[in-house]
């Protein structure tokens, strides 16, 4: 890629040298441009799963003024899971050979429908076609960013990680502090969709282009490496090496995937089995909070671990994945028991559980994006990207089919 000749660029200060003749971009533009692609990802990141935060929660309580029948959650997380789940899946089998722009384009265009869906929304379908269009979105913007990482230095991933762990913490924050102030979740909405303008402007403006696909040398390839995508080549950037890969060869690839692909798997089946089928269970009667105020606490300290631990790999690369997978299903085992036998004296140690429950789901997530661009080959690298972000979806799908039931089952026994 042209960035790797900045590293062989010679010192043109010196009197009496001659000078190369295609002399590289400064070392300040260069350090430009990976602030700028550094800052790029991190809003890709947070726009992608900010849109998805607040429209969910937006559907939720539009859904309960419309005075929706039987158990809204069932179907806004069926709505929510199931596109998402369907565009993963078709990702190793040819999604991530489309074009890039086209398809940020189209996420973009999800999510901002998806707001103005359930902004103007009369009717529970309504609502629920605006959480399946913020659920494609979500789905393919990962899709498509995480592929696009692997045409940058490996160091994105960390601010891409980090921007959709702040998503969650800022989404849910911004809305909630929104609505207390006295806007309705519909006016709510509407002040969100510079979000999805955003994504397009970090995509489009802030990206620089990778600089080497289908230029014609060095120095026009290190010109290209400082240029916004929108005024480059890279505005049609396409899939690299991995387009050509036989089936044979992805099914190799994807078996070798399979030991960061399965624990993370385990780490999301067990963090959304205890959101999803535990939290609303945790109810302390000897404290200051009620039921519902409990409830937000967890939801947001979960959200405060996941971003702190996404935002760590600078201080902390881990390599064995799996030993979070096996600390995220103890943490599931704990808390399901003190849900049945109602052991731990106080909310606070709740609210460290879950907090460290963040914390693991989080650094799960990087560390496996991040080991997985390490360990896989230049030419390999797309491809295993794609494939590999089915696991958080996966796990997910797989706690609901189990967490909801079960907590039926623990509330009728209650």
């Amino acid at each position: 890629m042209g960035g790797c000749a900045g590293s062989q660029r010679r010192l043109s200060d010196s009197e009496g040298e001659e000078t190369d003749p295609a002399p590289r971009p400064p070392l300040q533009d260069r350090q430009g441009a990976h602030w700028k692609n550094a800052v790029g990802f991190w809003l890709l990141g947070l726009c992608n799963n900010f849109s998805y935060v607040v429209m969910l929660s937006a559907a939720h309580d539009i859904l309960s003024h419309q005075r929706a029948p039987g158990n809204q959650s069932h179907a806004v997380l069926l709505a929510d899971i199931l596109p998402t789940l369907i565009i993963k899946l078709l990702a190793p089998l040819g999604l991530h050979l489309l074009p890039y722009s086209p398809r940020v384009l189209t996420s973009g265009i999800c999510a901002a429908g998806s707001f103005i869906l359930v902004a103007f929304s009369h009717s529970v379908g309504t609502s629920l076609c605006g959480v399946v269009l913020a659920s494609i979105s979500s789905g393919l913007g990962e899709v498509t960013f995480l592929s696009l990482t692997s045409f940058y230095p490996r160091a994105v991933i960390s601010w891409w990680s980090s921007g959709t762990g702040g998503a969650g913490l800022l989404g849910a924050l911004s809305y909630l502090g929104l609505t207390q102030a006295g806007l309705s979740p519909q006016h709510t909405l509407l002040s969100m969709l510079g979000i999805p303008a955003l994504m397009l402007a970090s995509y489009f403006l802030l990206l620089t282009s990778p600089g080497s696909q289908d230029l014609g040398g060095e120095e026009e390839a290190e010109i290209a490496a400082q240029q916004p995508l929108i005024n480059s080549q890279a505005t049609e950037l396409k899939p690299g090496s991995s387009s050509h890969l036989s089936l044979r060869e992805r099914w190799t690839v994807f078996k070798g995937l399979l030991h960061y692909i399965v624990p993370l798997v385990l780490v999301y089946f067990a963090e959304y089995f205890i959101n999803q089928g535990l939290f609303e269970l945790l109810f302390f009667r000897n404290t200051f909070l009620s039921h519902a105020q409990q409830y937000r606490w967890y939801q947001m300290l979960y959200q405060a671990g996941v971003f702190a631990s996404r935002s760590s790999l600078r201080c902390c690369h881990i390599r064995h994945t799996w030993a979070l997978a096996l600390l995220q299903c103890l943490n599931l085992a704990f808390l399901l028991a003190d849900v049945w036998l109602s052991f731990l004296p106080s909310i606070y140690l709740v609210f460290v559980i879950i907090l460290y429950e963040g914390l693991l789901g989080g650094a799960a997530y990087v560390n496996t994006f991040h080991n997985i661009a390490l360990e896989t080959s230049d030419e390999h690298r797309e491809f295993a990207m794609a494939t590999a972000c089915i696991s958080d979806t996966l796990g997910i799908s797989l706690s609901g089919l189990l967490a909801l039931p079960l907590h039926d089952f623990l509330c009728r026994l209650s």
